[in-house]
């Protein structure tokens, strides 16, 4: 355990891929956060060290890195929580490209979303009505247990397939896709499920859940990758091209 006032033992990577671990001692404080910990090490000790960071209350997921080999929040990571035996090992989130230091290049993670096809597709004009979703219908209620994701890749460096399958669309991007499934008024349905389809889509999860266990929202998108799984059987049966 650590007390306040001990220094903490940190290790930061720093470069690129081909970059490695370096060692700065830190004040342990009352309270202190991972990025607490991050921050004072590039006011005090290196101000050369990259990171990322926005709101620093759990809103933005912008400071997300690995702290002892798991992907967090590092706002809302506390040191007395995460910390083993007064180390901390801080590293940029996995199963992304390093641009520097603890900043990893979220591109792929964003194509990734594009290629799942998560954004709506209207199927009425402008000029016709607002169709009405009741809060109580089924479909919107599973669309509601996964919409508040917001984009900080957690799952998508959690990912065991993604890891050795560099083509695999993500937990974030098909939980996106069920979200958007879920919504009658798309237009496009099958074309979703086209999009998710196959080795790379929702057929290539294995079921670790592992996204499901480390997502800070609580959100579980293995439970949205198996209702894809299902949604595109009856898509099949019908002739569904590319199912």
């Amino acid at each position: 355990m650590t007390r306040d006032g001990d220094d903490l033992r940190v290790r930061v990577w720093r470069g690129g891929t081909d970059g490695a671990f370096q060692d700065f001692r830190v004040p342990h404080r009352p309270d202190q956060t991972v990025l607490d910990v991050v921050t004072w090490i590039q006011r005090h000790l290196a101000p050369g060290l990259a990171y990322r960071f926005a709101c620093r209350v759990g809103m933005c997921g912008s400071c997300a890195m690995t702290v002892n080999g798991r992907p967090r929040w590092t706002c809302r990571s506390h040191v007395a929580d995460v910390a083993n035996g007064g180390r901390l090992d801080i590293e940029p989130l996995a199963n992304l490209p390093i641009i520097r230091d603890l900043v990893a290049d979220l591109t792929p993670f964003f194509e990734k979303w594009q290629g799942a096809r998560g954004r709506f597709v209207p199927s009425a004009g402008r000029g016709d009505p607002t169709a009405a979703i009741a809060p109580s219908e089924p479909r919107r209620r599973q669309a509601d247990l996964a919409v508040e994701c917001i984009n900080c890749a957690v799952c998508y460096a959690a990912c065991d397939v993604v890891a050795w399958n560099g083509d695999y669309l993500g937990p974030a991007a098909l939980n996106r896709a069920w979200v958007a499934f879920n919504d009658r008024r798309d237009g496009a349905p099958e074309e979703l499920l086209r999009a998710v389809a196959g080795d790379a889509g929702c057929h290539g999860c294995h079921s670790q859940q592992s996204c499901s266990r480390h997502c800070p929202n609580e959100l579980d998108p293995s439970r949205s990758i198996a209702g894809l799984k299902r949604a595109g059987l009856p898509a099949w049966l019908r002739g569904g091209d590319g199912l």
